[in-house]
């Protein structure tokens, strides 16, 4: 997950009020119960420490989501009074709305409620041409669409040569059509740097898709089983996002543990736990920072200073690198602030077997050994 669109958070200092919100519930008493829950939300900050115009303008945010036709919920951030950044969420916080008080925002859980969310180009394909649409998450919004030869009208005749004749005339203007779509496809994908494209259409008119698109765009390609029509391909679309979801932390994973394995010299190209990670990312040495939520070190208490560079798994060794002011935080979060401070990136493997993860949950791959 690319987590530059966090950097608001670090520019300024904390503590900060991290506040994430369910909206699932869309029933006509949703206004007031979300009434009552940035009311409820406000108090939790203020009993955790929070100052009162940080929790005025959080109840506020949440108040306004009263009426918010969001389909699962929304993520504040907030300090000195002001909510810095507040980015929608892809699936509800599980144990539904939440609030914290804390040196650092507390980014760790938008590993799973906010990033993982694929841009899909899906292609509505028939023999004439097809539609594209781009859809994520949070909707979805009409992308091009391209257009084939005209089809052609079978004669009405039993003649065999008619028939045979009939037949080979679609089977060429098909070809033109399915190479035609097929780099409009391309280009649509590239332009909006989809993660996948999502073929829906007749078996026979899919594949003929399918096999005319560049190699690289092979191992995002999908098809769904039910056509345009069907009230089962908004679920198949869903499935193909999540298997992606879920195949690319399973590739991230295997590389880590492939990684991990020492060479010939005895370097290892990966790191696992909390002090040899925090240790990574004060060398700015994290290519991707692999983290399974709720794993026994991902709460682990560490100490930062006001730089990114100022971490470490003692306050006595933060003060050592220069740090004036420090404070305790959580492990993930600390990471988090380094590896977007960085450039690098961040995926959660939760999905998958803990005993198959990185020790303690925590893991790096890194940009050199």
């Amino acid at each position: 997950m690319d987590l530059a669109f966090l950097h608001p958070l670090y520019e300024h200092p904390g503590p900060w009020a991290s506040v994430y919100v369910d909206t699932s519930r869309h029933t006509q008493s949703a206004p007031h119960e979300r009434s009552l829950t940035a009311r409820a939300l406000s108090r939790e900050l203020a009993g955790q420490g929070a100052d009162e115009p940080t929790c005025h303008a959080v109840r506020t945010a949440v108040e306004e989501l009263a009426h918010s036709p969001e389909p699962h919920g929304r993520a504040l951030f907030a300090r000195a009074g002001e909510v810095v950044l507040d980015p929608p969420l892809a699936t509800p916080p599980p144990g539904g709305s939440s609030a914290r008080w804390a040196p650092l925002p507390h980014t760790a859980p938008l590993l799973e409620l906010a990033t993982e969310d694929p841009v899909s180009v899906v292609a509505y394909i028939d023999r004439k041409g097809a539609e594209f649409e781009l859809r994520g998450a949070l909707g979805s919004r009409e992308a091009s669409a391209a257009a084939g030869k005209h089809w052609p009208s079978p004669r009405r005749s039993t003649a065999d040569w008619s028939v045979r004749h009939f037949q080979l005339r679609v089977e060429n203007t098909w070809e033109h059509n399915a190479a035609e779509i097929a780099d409009a496809l391309a280009v649509c994908q590239e332009e909006t740097c989809a993660d996948l494209v999502v073929l829906v259409g007749e078996e026979r008119e899919r594949r003929a898709v399918r096999a005319r698109l560049p190699r690289r765009l092979l191992d995002r390609v999908a098809e769904a089983p039910h056509g345009a029509g069907s009230r089962l391909l908004d679920e198949d679309i869903e499935r193909i996002r999540a298997e992606h979801v879920h195949r690319r932390a399973a590739e991230e994973l295997e590389r880590f543990l492939a990684a991990r394995v020492p060479d010939e010299e005895g370097r290892t190209g990966a790191v696992e736990g909390v002090p040899a990670v925090v240790e990574a990312a004060r060398e700015h040495r994290i290519d991707e920072l692999l983290i399974h939520l709720g794993a026994p070190e991902t709460n682990r208490e560490v100490w930062i200073g006001e730089d990114p560079d100022q971490v470490a798994v003692s306050r006595t060794d933060v003060k050592a690198l220069g740090g004036r002011a420090t404070w305790p935080v959580r492990a993930d979060d600390a990471l988090l602030r380094s590896v977007v401070e960085t450039g690098a990136e961040a995926v959660s493997v939760t999905a998958i077997s803990q005993a198959e993860g990185p020790r303690g949950g925590v893991g790096a791959l890194l940009r050199w050994a």
